[in-house]
C-alpha cells in the first residue's frame, strides 16, 4: 500500500514553504450531486458590443485599431497607475504605503471566438513574443520591481469579457507570492548549489506520474503540493528566468504546450475550462537573479464536473488547504483527456 493513495497525510510545497492536507480516502465517500457539462455555445468572430474587438470603441471612449494579430493598450480604468502620489503612512499597527503601476490589456487575437484552447501555435507563439517584449519594455521603467502576466478565463474566475486576452501589471513592490517563492528559491541555491526548479523538473520527471504533457522546451505537470483539484505547473526545461530569453523555438514550444494543456481542461469535462494562469518571473530593473526560474501556475477551480466547483472554505480559510484528489490521480485524468479539442471530435 502507497500511503500517499490512501492515508491521510500533508504535502510540502517546496516552492513556497507551505503545506497541504491530503485526504485521498475522502474520494471514496458518496457523491450525490450533479455532475454536469455546460454547452459550449459558439461565439462569433467578432461582436459589435465587445469592447476588444477591432474597430470597436472602448469603454474608456478609445477606439481600437483593427488589429490583425496581438494588440496591447494601457488599461481605460488601471488598478494602478504610474503617478500615484508617494505617501507613507504609520500609526502604530496601521501602515499603509504608495503604490506606483501601469496596467495593461494584451488582445492574443482579432477573432472574439478563440482561446488559447482553440488558437494554432504559430498564433499562440506571437502572443508569447509579446509578452517578452513587455516584460523588456515595463522592466525598464526604474520604478518597476515586477511585471506580473496573468489571464483569467471564463466567468467563474471573473473575466469580463470571453474575448482571449490577458492582463499586465508592472509594481513597484515585489507582491508577497513572488517574495515567498523567490526567497525559497534563493535559499535552496545558497545551500545546494542548484536551483530548486531545475532540481525538482528533473526528479518529476524521472518519476512522470504527475506529468500531464511536454515538448522539447516545457513540461507540464500537477505539482506535488498542489492545492487545487486540477492544479498545473508550467516548467522551461532550460533555466530560464524571464519570457524576454526565451528563443523563437521557445516560443513556439511555448504556445505548443499552452494550447495542448488548456485543450485537455476543455475535455476533461466537455466544456471551457475556467482558470487563473500567471507566470512567475525574475524581479524587473535588471540585477542577477540566479535563483529565479520562470514559470506558470494554472489555479482551475473546477472539482467533479463543469459546473461543481472547490470552495476554499471551513478549514481551509481558517487554517490551510486541503484536497481530496491525489494529484497523481488529477495528472492520470488530465492525461486521459487527449489533445484533440472536443469541438474538433467526429460528430461534434
Amino acid at each position: 500500500m502507497n500511503p500517499l493513495n490512501e492515508s491521510p497525510h500533508r504535502r510540502y510545497n517546496a516552492l513556497t514553504g507551505d503545506w497541504v492536507i491530503v485526504s485521498p480516502h475522502r474520494t471514496q465517500r458518496p457523491w450525490q450531486g450533479q455532475v454536469e457539462r455546460l454547452a459550449p455555445g459558439r461565439s462569433p468572430s467578432y461582436d459589435a458590443s465587445c469592447y476588444l474587438c477591432p474597430g470597436n470603441e472602448r469603454a474608456g471612449g478609445h477606439r481600437n485599431p483593427s488589429y490583425t494579430s496581438t494588440f496591447v493598450f494601457d488599461n481605460d480604468f488601471a488598478a494602478l497607475l504610474p503617478h500615484t502620489q508617494s505617501f507613507d503612512f504609520e500609526c502604530g499597527l496601521l501602515r499603509a504605503r504608495s503604490e506606483q503601476g501601469l496596467c495593461r490589456v494584451l488582445c492574443f487575437s482579432p477573432d472574439h471566438s478563440l482561446t488559447v484552447s482553440r488558437m494554432s501555435d504559430a498564433a499562440l507563439a506571437l502572443v508569447a513574443a509579446e509578452w517578452g517584449r513587455q516584460f523588456t519594455e515595463l522592466s525598464s521603467i526604474p520604478f518597476v520591481r515586477t511585471v506580473q502576466i496573468f489571464e483569467n478565463r471564463g466567468q467563474m474566475m471573473g473575466a469580463s469579457n470571453p474575448h482571449p486576452h490577458c492582463q499586465i501589471w508592472a509594481t513597484e513592490s515585489i507582491p508577497f507570492e513572488h517574495t515567498r517563492e523567490f526567497e525559497t528559491q534563493q535559499a535552496h541555491l545558497r545551500q545546494h548549489g542548484a536551483c530548486l526548479l531545475c532540481t525538482y523538473l528533473t526528479q518529476e520527471t524521472a518519476a512522470a506520474e504527475r506529468i500531464v504533457c511536454e515538448n522539447d522546451s516545457f513540461v507540464a505537470l500537477v505539482p506535488f503540493w498542489a492545492v487545487w483539484p486540477f492544479e498545473t505547473l508550467l516548467l522551461p526545461r532550460r533555466h530560464t528566468g524571464s519570457l524576454d530569453q526565451l528563443s523563437a523555438n521557445e516560443q513556439l514550444d511555448l504556445a505548443n504546450l499552452m494550447r495542448r494543456l488548456t485543450t485537455r481542461y476543455d475535455n476533461l469535462f466537455e466544456s471551457p475550462f475556467p482558470y487563473t494562469m500567471g507566470f512567475h518571473q525574475r524581479p524587473a530593473g535588471g540585477g542577477e537573479h540566479p535563483h529565479v526560474h520562470m514559470h506558470a501556475h494554472y489555479y482551475p477551480p473546477l472539482l467533479r464536473s463543469a459546473t461543481v466547483r472547490k470552495f476554499m472554505v471551513g478549514f481551509e480559510m481558517l487554517g490551510g488547504p486541503a484536497r481530496d484528489i491525489t494529484p497523481e490521480s488529477a495528472a492520470s485524468r488530465l492525461r486521459a483527456c487527449g489533445e484533440t479539442h472536443f469541438l474538433d471530435a467526429p460528430g461534434a
